[in-house]
């Protein structure tokens, strides 16, 4: 198994690259996330990787961090979705926005991605809701970081007080990251009252 690659970076053809470790050039695929992260051509890169032998050829994804990877194999698990498809959602959110939407069980954020209907964003979210905490350490039932951020507590109490998630996600996207608790919860619902 290939866990981890670092070289030269020598080709970028989205989602494709071509990383040259010791004067063997690896092909990997990458989601977008990655991809933009990349350095120049010609300067090193490190990318944790997941091969995938399948009967029509070895198939090897690189990711700029741990968290993606964890995230695209535990896609991989769910069935019906494959590669590309974990690919997809990896290239249209962030694994936290990913964990955001799965918490807040918001089938519209995933329907946005190119290839994700309605049926097959329900799926994920229903498969991913109590997976997806487990394989990211840090990440919250609320699908964001802690204890860095207070937005999942901000957001379970808009919910308890009887806004939808679609308003909940809403308020908390015009929130400051850094902000506390009680302050998000009372900018919030300024906010909710003005709408």
């Amino acid at each position: 198994m290939i866990g981890r690659l670092s070289g030269l970076l020598l080709e970028k053809n989205p989602p494709q690259i071509l990383l040259d470790v010791n004067g063997i050039g690896y092909e990997l695929e990458v989601p977008m996330s990655t991809f933009y992260n990349l350095p120049n051509l010609g300067e090193r890169v490190t990318l944790v990787t997941h091969l995938a032998v399948r009967e029509d050829g070895h198939f090897l994804y690189g990711f700029g961090a741990e968290e993606e990877r964890a995230t695209f194999r535990q896609l991989l698990k769910i069935s019906g979705i494959g590669a590309r498809t974990a690919l997809a959602v990896l290239s249209g959110m962030s694994v936290s926005d990913l964990a955001s939407a799965v918490a807040l069980q918001e089938t519209g954020r995933l329907v946005k991605i190119p290839g994700i209907g309605k049926k097959t964003a329900e799926r994920l979210l229903l498969e991913l809701k109590d997976k997806l905490a487990k394989t990211l350490p840090g990440v919250t039932a609320a699908g964001l970081s802690s204890p860095a951020s207070a937005q999942g507590d901000i957001g379970h109490a808009l919910l308890a007080l009887g806004y939808n998630e679609k308003e909940a996600a809403a308020a908390l996207k015009q929130l400051p990251a850094d902000i506390g608790v009680s302050d998000g919860i009372r900018a919030a619902l300024k906010l909710l009252s003005k709408a």
